[in-house]
């Protein structure tokens, strides 16, 4: 089965946040979730492929990158997007199909937002997901704690789906590039 693990706005100024924003929640837990994951994909000889969100530092200088504190592999591939979702107009819906990809697993910034929409889209894009429940965060917003709107998430993404393909959450210590769709179609 082809897979890749797509990790989605894990930036330096998203993630540590600037004179307006706050850091992501349990930001060094996430760098290192994100690492651990990483090093997964690499035993499991799984590509790692990136989107930058262009909003994030204008777009450029070391704020708009990956975070420098994550192991991001040499070979990744990275896509920059315009909008909240990372298949709009990016190339990696595209990418993905040429790959023959069947099961992409989740992480990043922010849940509420990109998270939430790469893998609802996903689903619809006849891909089964998992989303990696620690690894993804956000910061708080006017209603919800950042730990509210991440347990929110897990629990409805969790089995989110669209007939053939769905979502399941599940945690970095799992075997995620064993996906276990299939013992709940």
């Amino acid at each position: 089965m082809n897979q890749v693990l797509l990790i989605i706005d894990a930036q330096q100024e998203l993630m540590d946040g600037n004179q307006k924003e706050s850091p992501v929640f349990h930001k060094e837990q996430l760098i290192q979730t994100i690492n651990k994951v990483i090093e997964k994909a690499k035993q499991s000889d799984v590509e790692t492929v990136f989107v930058r969100d262009l909003d994030v530092a204008g777009g450029k200088d070391a704020g708009f990158q990956v975070h420098n504190e994550i192991h991001m592999p040499a070979d990744a591939k990275v896509f920059d997007k315009k909008a909240t979702n990372a298949f709009h107009g990016t190339g990696l819906l595209l990418y993905l199909k040429e790959q023959q990809v069947e099961h992409i697993v989740i992480m990043g910034c922010k849940t509420q937002h990109c998270i939430d929409t790469a893998v609802r889209t996903a689903t619809v894009s006849h891909f089964d997901v998992t989303l990696v429940g620690d690894g993804h965060s956000t910061t708080d917003s006017d209603v919800l704690s950042a730990d509210q709107i991440i347990r929110h998430h897990n629990n409805t993404l969790h089995g989110h789906y669209n007939v053939e393909h769905f979502s399941m959450v599940r945690g970095s210590e799992e075997e995620l590039f064993r996906p276990t769709h299939d013992s709940y179609r």
